[in-house]
């Protein structure tokens, strides 16, 4: 299979502006591309794992990736479908920026790593409009869908220009760093072609650039990949942690599994199509989404982490948390209902609070019938006081009701 093969296989090719061309490039020369990452946040999402995991299959058959910081564009903002975006200070933007860059070098640390602020803002307003605005017309700019989407509720100047810096970034990378292919989702398509529109009318006809965008990944139901109940998941472990990944990929539905393993992990095709075929066989123990999830959290935070998250999952499941370490039982607690209480607190408040149970009369019952456990030993009195003398690291309780109901109590 050849690299351009692959990348279809994976669905990583939606639009290409010369297929000839990319095929030559990608299958038998060794060139360098390049995807760019807007610093909007302080880190990059779930979401952005299609770019990063297509950045690594490239660059494993022998291209060299540049990865693009937008600490400009990041200033300027990418227009929405909806509305215009909250404008970040330049401090804001190039610390998200370095940020950024550090937890993508994380994937790809021979990557050459590029801040499109280091050109950008050295352009000055008249050569900006002389050099590069007079190459494009408004009516080609119009015709742009990320364009079109926002003139009924208006676009500002300042998100109508977006396209024309990032077309200035491949122009840039393509003359400096001989960069011939650009990467990005089809929602970028717009801002893609016209880099390639800038590079054609400063270079000539006779340009060797490519560009290159992959379908948005999307669920089977067409909802969005990438959010959970709480919100959007993080690629930085402070934000989501290694547990909370593992518990989002495992509870892949199956029509989803096929295609996130494509677009979300290095393996194989030989290697995907087994695990598929094994887990359709007996879906009931979810062996490909197990599989899913144990390769994006080790891709995402390694090996140890994926441990934890498994010990995590184990002991929740099971009940017993007395062997989680201290990071592992604060994973733990952001799969759980949780109070703060100060001092000590009885269990049947416990377990309204925590809302185990839906009163203390219903609390009574449960205690009475022997249903709650507290750190695993079994409460059979009502005036049982929950304090730090029987805390994990003298500071949580882990309140268990019947098989499967679980709670977290932390002691100031």
């Amino acid at each position: 299979m050849t690299l351009f093969e692959d990348l279809q296989w994976r669905g990583f090719v939606k639009d290409v502006s010369n297929e000839e061309k990319a095929k030559d490039l990608l299958d038998n020369q060794k060139t360098k591309f390049y995807c760019g990452f807007d610093p909007t946040g302080q880190s990059l999402t779930v979401g952005h794992l299609v770019q990063i995991v297509r950045i690594m299959l490239i660059a494993k058959y022998g291209h060299t990736p540049v990865v693009l910081i937008g600490g400009a564009t990041g200033l300027i903002g990418d227009p929405r479908q909806t509305s215009e975006r909250k404008l970040l200070t330049l401090e804001e933007s190039l610390q998200n920026a370095e940020k950024i860059k550090v937890q993508l070098s994380q994937f790809q640390k021979d990557a050459i790593f590029v801040n499109n602020y280091d050109w950008i803002s050295k352009i000055d307003m008249i050569h900006f409009l002389r050099d590069y605005g007079k190459n494009f017309n408004i009516n080609y700019m119009l015709s742009k869908e990320t364009v079109q989407a926002r003139l009924d509720t208006g676009i500002s100047y300042t998100e109508f220009s977006y396209m024309l810096i990032q077309a200035i970034d491949w122009l840039h990378l393509y003359q400096t760093l001989d960069c011939k292919i650009q990467f990005g989702g089809s929602d970028q398509w717009g801002n893609i072609t016209t880099g390639l529109e800038l590079i054609r009318k400063t270079v000539g006809d006779q340009h060797d650039a490519v560009a290159m965008s992959s379908p948005l990944l999307l669920k089977a139901d067409g909802t969005k990949f990438g959010k959970s109940e709480s919100g959007a998941l993080w690629l930085d472990e402070s934000l989501t942690s290694a547990y909370e990944l593992y518990q989002y990929f495992l509870n892949t539905a199956d029509d989803d599994v096929l295609t996130y393993f494509k677009m979300l992990t290095l393996l194989s095709k030989e290697e995907i199509e087994a695990i598929v075929e094994v887990s359709k066989a007996e879906p009931e123990k979810r062996i490909a989404q197990k599989r899913l999830a144990a390769e994006i959290v080790e891709l995402v935070h390694g090996k140890e982490k994926l441990a934890s998250a498994l010990n995590v999952t184990e002991s929740l499941f099971s009940g017993e948390f007395s062997k989680l370490s201290l990071n592992e039982l604060m994973m733990a607690k952001k799969g759980l209902d949780s109070v703060t209480v100060e001092g000590e607190i009885n269990i049947l408040d416990a377990l309204v609070e925590t809302k185990l149970a839906s009163s203390k009369r219903e609390a009574r019952e449960f205690v009475k019938s022997g249903a709650v456990l507290v750190n695993e030993a079994k409460i059979t009195e009502f005036e049982h006081q929950i304090h730090k003398a029987t805390a994990y690291f003298e500071k949580y309780v882990i309140i268990k009701r019947g098989k499967k109901k679980f709670a977290l109590v932390e002691l100031l």
